[in-house]
C-alpha cells in the first residue's frame, strides 16, 4: 500500500505460540497476535515475500497507539515497527534442508540480500 505521502506501507500480523502444562498437567497452547508494520524499501520487501504461514523474525520498536472511534470510545493497540524482517526459508519436498536460504532485510536495505543457512555438523 502506498501512503497519501508516497510511502510504501505493508501491515501484516505474526502469530506467536507459547506451550505450557497447567497444574493439572494439561499441555496448553496459548496463542498470541502481534500486528507488525513496515515502511519504505522494507515494507516493499515484506509484500513482495510475505504469504501465510511463512515464518519471520521481525526486529523493531514497540509503539502504542490511541484514538477515539466513531463512537467516540478511547481506543488504542500495540504495534511493533519493524527495523529488520528475516524470512526463513520455505521447506520444500524435494528439497535438500542445508540447501536453503533465507532472505533479510533492513529498513536501509533497497534489496534482499541471501544468508545461507547454517548447515548441520554430521
Amino acid at each position: 500500500m502506498i501512503t497519501q505521502s508516497g510511502r510504501s506501507l505493508c501491515t501484516f500480523s505474526i502469530a506467536s505460540n507459547r506451550y505450557y502444562r497447567n497444574t493439572s498437567k494439561d499441555l496448553i497452547n496459548e496463542v498470541s497476535y502481534v500486528d507488525i508494520d513496515t515502511w519504505g524499501p522494507l515494507a516493499e520487501g515484506c509484500a513482495r515475500n510475505l504469504k501465510k504461514g511463512r515464518k519471520v523474525r521481525v526486529v523493531g520498536r514497540l509503539k502504542h497507539d490511541r484514538w477515539s472511534d466513531e463512537q467516540g470510545n478511547a481506543r488504542e493497540r500495540y504495534v511493533i515497527v519493524a527495523e529488520h524482517v528475516e524470512f526463513h526459508p520455505e521447506q520444500k519436498a524435494d528439497q535438500d534442508e542445508d540447501s536453503e536460504t533465507s532472505i533479510e532485510l533492513t529498513e536501509e536495505a533497497l534489496v534482499e540480500t541471501p544468508v545461507a543457512k547454517k548447515t548441520k555438523k554430521s
